[in-house]
C-alpha cells in the first residue's frame, strides 16, 4: 500500500545483479524480478526495493524512497522546507520521481504515479 510521504521503497546500486540476487535470495529468501538489463526489483515479504546498475554516484549507500500522492507538490514542499533538488522529476516505468538532499546532505527520493 502506498501511503503519502511514507517510506515504501529502498534502492541500492550494484555492478553485478547475479551476485546480489544470489546473496540476498540465499541468505534472506528475497524474491527478485528483472526489469531489463539495468534494474532488478526485490521483495523481502515486508518492503520492496531494487538494485540499479551502479554508476558510482550512490555506491554503498541505499536510496530511501518516499511515496507521494502529488509529486509536484512534494517537490515544492521539499524546497520550501530547505531541501535541495538534486535530480528533477523524471519518468520511469512505474511512475515519476525526483531526488533531493536534506539539510544534512542525505539524498532521498520521492515517487508517485
Amino acid at each position: 500500500m502506498n501511503t503519502h510521504h511514507k517510506i515504501n521503497y529502498i534502492e541500492f546500486q550494484a555492478e553485478s545483479f547475479e551476485e546480489v540476487k544470489h546473496f540476498y535470495s540465499t541468505a534472506f529468501g528475497w524474491k527478485f524480478t528483472d526489469y531489463g538489463p539495468e534494474y532488478t526489483a526485490f521483495s523481502d515479504g515486508t518492503i520492496d526495493g531494487g538494485f540499479a546498475k551502479g554508476n558510482g554516484i550512490f555506491m554503498g549507500n541505499p536510496l530511501v524512497i518516499l511515496y507521494s500522492d502529488d509529486v509536484e507538490a512534494s517537490l515544492v514542499t521539499v524546497e520550501r522546507c530547505g531541501g535541495a533538488v538534486v535530480e528533477p522529476i523524471f519518468s520511469f516505468p512505474g511512475g515519476r520521481r525526483f531526488h533531493f538532499s536534506d539539510p544534512a546532505g542525505n539524498v532521498l527520493a520521492v515517487w508517485g504515479k
